[in-house]
């Protein structure tokens, strides 16, 4: 067996606990879970998951977006209640066919 050594690092006492729960109810406790993470790592010559930043969007993309969507459904007739859940009933009537 290979030469064991210590790695102690700090956590957030919550995330430890949350993140302790999940490996238990998976069936192994934290240092199996690192252990998995360390070789997993080691296989992949990096990190085992996908480790990128979301890309940047700004307030006002978000806005000219959403203007462009209202113009869009501005098109749209007006439905009542009525005939909203009539098309969802044969929606679902559709579905239940396939």
């Amino acid at each position: 067996m290979a030469e064991q050594v210590l790695i102690q690092f700090r956590a957030d006492k919550t995330l430890k606990q949350e993140v302790a729960d999940i490996y238990n109810q998976l069936g192994m406790d934290l240092p199996t879970a690192f252990r998995m993470f360390m070789n997993k790592s080691r296989q992949v010559r990096g990190l085992p998951f996908e480790a990128v930043l979301p890309p940047e969007t700004k307030r006002e993309e978000f806005k000219e977006a959403f203007y462009a969507l209202r113009e869009e459904a501005s098109d749209l007739p007006e439905m009542t209640l009525e005939e909203i859940n009539d098309e969802i009933s044969a929606s679902r009537a559709e579905r239940k066919k396939e």
